[in-house]
């Protein structure tokens, strides 16, 4: 009985930090995506977080767009597709909470990019 208690105890508490860490994600953040080419674009996403659900929008020099498809594989890592000209980018984030910075990897097209992204203050 008391290893049942102690086990139910520990996963409620597990659910309970994977939800915190998903709420600390909830925000606005900038960055600037590094292309193969040499060209630099600004990035802004403005994350929202609800019960394991991710979306938001994402903004750029092209103009904004829907966070879509958003869900976090654990705590700290997630992933959401965003549309471009009616084409699916996927998106592959990891939250370092303790440098409040975001580490996210883009697939356009087969071009893979990494952006890292700071909390707009």
């Amino acid at each position: 009985m008391k290893k049942r208690l102690f086990t139910t105890a520990a996963l409620v508490c597990c659910v309970v930090a994977a939800f915190a860490f998903a709420a600390s994600l909830a925000g606005k953040w900038t960055g600037t995506l590094n292309t193969p080419d040499g060209n630099q674009f600004p990035l802004t996403y403005t994350f929202k977080t609800d019960s394991g659900k991710l979306t938001g929008v994402a903004s750029s020099p092209q103009g904004d767009v829907n966070i879509t498809d958003g869900k976090f594989i654990d705590p700290t890592d997630f992933t959401f597709n965003v549309s471009v000209n009616g084409t699916d980018v996927k998106h592959t984030g990891k939250f370092y909470p303790d440098a409040d910075s975001v580490g996210m990897d883009i697939d356009f097209n087969g071009m893979k990019m990494h952006a890292t992204l700071k909390r707009d203050k």
